[in-house]
Order: C-alpha cells, then sequence, then structure tokens
C-alpha cells in the first residue's frame, strides 16, 4: 500500500490552496498512492501564529462543509482515502480537526486535536477548544488509521490509546517551524512511537515563510520497527509517496509482546 504526503505552501486565497491541494490529491494518485494526507491547517494561513480575533474564527467551517464536499467528490473519483486538516466551527465553539474520508467519498468522522498549547507564535487556545472524544481509529479502505494531530503527538498515552484501538497507521498533520526539532528529537518520538506500539507513523509537516515563522516540511514516515522509511525535503514543496507493508504490525514487537504483556490495572492510579 501506498501513502502519499503533501508537503504545500498555504496562501491568503482558501481556493487557490484548496485546488493545489486537489490538483496533489490527483498527482500523488497517478503515483500509486492510496492514502493522501495533508499538514495541519492545510488550506489556511497559520492563524494561530496572531492571537485569535473574531474575523478570524469567523473563518473556521463546518465539518461536514464545503471543503470535504469538495474533496469527498474527488476521493470517490479517483479511489483514495484522505486525512485532511481545517479549521472547524461546531456551534460557538472552534476545534483543530482532521476529517477522514474513505475511498469511496464518505466522510468517516473527524478527530479534533485533544491537547491544545499555548506559547508565541503558537496562540491556539484563543482558536481551539480541546477535543472532546477519545482519538478515534477509522477503518479505510487502505487500513485502519488514526489520527494525532500535531501537539497531541507528545503525549504517550495518547498514542498508545491509538494503539489499543487497533491503528496500523497513525497520522500526525504538523505545523513545525525550522529549527523547531533540534537534533531529529520530534523524529525520534515518532520512531519510539512506532516501535513501542506496532504501527506505522506518518508526519505531514507545512512548508513555507508566513509572517514570523518559516515551517520546515521535513515531513516522514517510520515504521513499526522504528525506522524512519522516507523523508522529504526541508523547505520543499512536494509529495512525498512512501510504501507500506501493513502486515508488518502484526508481526512487530509491540503487537506481539509490549501490548501483551501490559499491566493495565496497575497504571490507572499512576496515570490519574
Amino acid at each position: 500500500m501506498k501513502i502519499a504526503l503533501v508537503q504545500q505552501k498555504a496562501s491568503d486565497d482558501r481556493q487557490a490552496n484548496r485546488q493545489r491541494g486537489l490538483d496533489a490529491i490527483t498527482r500523488a494518485a497517478g503515483r500509486g498512492a492510496e492514502i493522501v494526507c495533508f499538514a495541519e491547517l492545510c488550506f489556511e494561513p497559520f492563524y494561530p501564529q496572531e492571537p485569535a480575533t473574531p474575523a478570524k474564527l469567523d473563518l473556521a467551517e463546518p465539518i461536514p462543509g464545503p471543503t470535504t464536499d469538495l474533496f469527498a467528490a474527488l476521493a470517490a473519483d479517483l479511489g483514495v482515502v484522505l486525512v485532511l486538516n481545517l479549521f472547524e466551527r461546531d456551534g460557538d465553539r472552534t476545534y483543530d480537526a482532521s476529517p477522514v474520508i474513505d475511498a469511496d467519498g464518505r466522510l468517516l468522522g473527524a478527530t479534533r486535536m485533544v491537547h491544545i498549547t499555548d506559547y508565541p507564535c503558537f496562540h491556539e487556545r484563543g482558536y481551539y477548544a480541546p477535543g472532546d472524544t477519545a482519538g478515534p481509529v477509522y477503518e479505510t479502505a487502505a487500513g485502519l488509521i488514526g489520527v494525532a494531530i500535531c501537539y497531541d503527538r507528545h503525549y504517550p498515552e495518547y498514542m498508545r490509546a491509538l494503539a489499543l484501538g487497533g491503528a496500523q497507521l497513525v497520522v500526525v498533520p504538523q505545523a513545525g517551524a525550522v529549527g523547531e526539532w533540534p537534533d531529529g528529537l520530534y523524529e525520534a518520538e515518532l520512531r519510539v512511537a512506532a516501535f513501542q506500539n506496532g504501527y506505522f507513523t506518518a508526519l505531514c509537516n507545512r512548508v513555507g515563510r508566513e509572517g514570523r515563522l518559516e515551517f520546515a516540511g521535513e515531513s516522514f514516515v517510520c515504521d513499526p520497527a522504528g525506522r524512519t522509511i522516507a523523508r522529504a525535503g526541508e523547505g520543499t514543496e512536494e509529495v512525498l509517496v512512501c510504501d507500506l507493508d501493513l502486515d508488518e504490525v502484526a508481526g512487530s514487537h509491540a503487537r506481539r509482546l509490549f501490548l501483551r504483556d501490559r499491566r493495565p490495572e496497575l497504571y490507572a492510579d499512576w496515570l490519574g
């Protein structure tokens, strides 16, 4: 099975950003991709670089809505699974959310970011309510997929929960700036998550200069043995395509040993 990570810039023109995303999906499908994934807030400028305003919050859209409808139609036409990331509005709340669309165009659901941070250039608490559901695992035509949106990847208990839900692949939509992961630390983090939980991890990052931030790109894929098996360039706009053998999940150390030998009855008080 092939996965594609779309590493592209975002301008202030939402319609143009969407079209570039649609074009990237078509190219990825032409290269045999069965799953196509996008970075965090992939069709928008990175709004949280500045504190939230009512005008910015008004830009959030419903799921399902205009973007998911547009991409679902293409998913059905090409027979590909899509993992997007949008600024979602639901009633009076807004979320950082990743819709998952199956290869027949059905919207399977949307994962909302659970852990919300706030520091200079990442003023996210003004934009996003914390996700109110556990991280679902989606049964798609291409396999069992979980999503850990950006900051959520730092929480081992969240990453383990996706494994316990049966995920074969965890997609990480990311907005990471140049220099934000010194010495490959974020890559090492997802290599360890892949090894400890026995699934593939695929981080898809933004790219390009936006205001005070320059997004790094360097999207990558790790296998269940904790090895990085594909990596995109720093600062490049590209579609990274990588082969995944999902049979490696069942044969991984985590699925054969680590998950089997857990002692959850002892952990509850520690994790409280």
